[in-house]
């Protein structure tokens, strides 16, 4: 037995080398022998099934013929692929690293003897925090003030404003539903034409002059508008250029704002809300609410931001580089949901991906030192959440929002996710009791 483990050593080279960053770790693994062997013939057994070689039916070309044709190099990295990850545990098992992100893997040396795999590995840094206590953060007070209430009920009323057809001109806070083309030097230019487009005028939807030459126009009229684009308009071509609109109005709408009566009220469906006094209440409510949440999220940042002052850490790149790469995945995912992929997004912003990195590198950096620092606290503060009170937790927020629990599991990710946040919550109510 003590010869065949001798033999396991010898054929496997281990070591484990430290850059200058003491968190930065580089493990050297050979993996070599029976298990490279194997690994090349199994590649040679999948690539076989597809290879073409005159004179041997698809499948069945011998062993030795494929390697003279396309050597055994071939082999060399589809079998590195089927061995990285025994080599990646061998890594941790030799060196009993805790890695805080994805090694990043690098191949020293590949042949027919075997195939030498460097793993860089992250461990997470030392985190030092000299005060998190007394210190003179405090909560902005809220008030809700009477202009508030009024302008939000006004903007209730415009959302209920009734649209309705009308005779007569047009007039300003109308709408125009009008055909119109624009022509320069005689010619129709390109995104100059449109067909029953909804106008309000006074809007300023389209350049200066134009809505105001429609007023005064009725239903079924047409006329040509003598107009010149802004020096400054972004279509280089129709920069300061002289233009004709021809336009006809189809139909001419009026708003009709509504009224704070019994039907108002009804069709709000607010439970509780009856007359202008109980909505008035409603309103205030629910902006001091809002003006709740933003208060307390901007106390609670501003009590972060100040323990991390109080920090010492020293931050590997490659732990925030990660974090960027889990922002970009975030914007990508946002861009998808409006119909956008990356490259149009970096088209209509004329930047690149390099450009969005550097943008999201400060917020990036900042996440991962609350990270360690919040998680320090736990350590300090002696901050546990058991599985069992996760649970609860889950099982509390499926009923709240009528969802199930696998509902509640999809959108969090995991229990052990929940225990984690409830964690931060009481480590952050913690911060808040000793800097009251």
């Amino acid at each position: 037995m003590a010869k065949e483990k001798n033999e396991v050593q010898t054929n496997e080279e281990k070591k484990v080398k430290k850059e200058n960053n003491k968190y930065r770790h580089e493990v050297e693994i050979k993996i070599e022998g029976e298990k490279w062997t194997t690994a090349l013939d199994k590649i040679f057994t999948k690539k076989q099934k597809s290879v073409h070689v005159d004179g041997f039916r698809k499948g069945k070309v011998p062993k030795d013929i494929y390697l003279k044709k396309f050597g055994i190099e071939s082999l060399y990295l589809d079998a590195s692929d089927l061995v990285v990850q025994d080599a990646y545990t061998k890594a941790l098992d030799d060196s009993k690293l805790d890695p805080i992100i994805q090694p990043n893997v690098d191949i020293k040396d590949i042949n027919e003897e075997g195939v030498t795999f460097i793993f860089t590995i992250i461990t997470k840094p030392d985190v030092k925090i000299k005060n998190y206590k007394g210190l003179t953060i405090k909560k902005e007070e809220v008030k809700v003030e009477k202009e508030e209430v009024d302008h939000e009920i006004e903007h209730l009323l415009e959302e209920y404003t009734e649209i309705v057809t009308k005779d007569g001109k047009l007039e300003n806070s109308n709408i125009a539903v009008i055909d119109y083309e624009g022509f320069r030097d005689g010619e129709a230019f390109d995104g100059g034409k449109g067909e029953n487009y909804s106008l309000e005028i006074g809007s300023n939807t389209f350049i200066p002059g134009f809505e105001e030459k429609l007023i005064g126009m009725k239903a079924g009229e047409e006329k040509d508008i003598e107009l010149t684009f802004p020096e400054e308009y972004h279509a280089k071509d129709l920069a300061g250029k002289d233009v004709v609109f021809h336009v006809k109005v189809n139909e001419v709408k009026a708003k009709i704002k509504r009224e704070l009566d019994k039907e108002f009220f009804e069709d709000l469906g607010i439970d509780g809300v009856t007359d202008e006094d109980s909505l008035y209440k409603k309103v205030e409510e629910d902006i001091k609410s809002h003006k709740d949440r933003e208060a307390e999220n901007k106390y609670i940042d501003n009590l972060l931001e100040a323990v991390s002052k109080n920090v010492e850490v020293d931050i590997p790149e490659e732990i925030v580089e990660d974090e960027i790469q889990v922002s970009l995945k975030r914007v990508e995912r946002n861009m998808m949901q409006q119909g956008l992929s990356m490259d149009i997004y970096f088209k209509l912003t004329n930047s690149t991906e390099e450009d969005l990195k550097n943008q999201l590198e400060p917020e990036a950096y900042k996440n991962v030192l609350y990270r360690f620092m919040l998680e320090e606290l736990m350590n300090i503060e002696n901050v546990k959440v058991t599985e069992d009170d996760a649970n609860k937790e889950i099982d509390k927020i499926a009923t709240d929002y009528h969802i199930t629990r696998e509902e509640v599991l999809k959108e969090i990710g995991s229990v052990h996710a929940m225990q984690y946040e409830l964690e931060v919550r009481a480590v952050i109510d913690k911060l808040k009791e000793y800097n009251k």
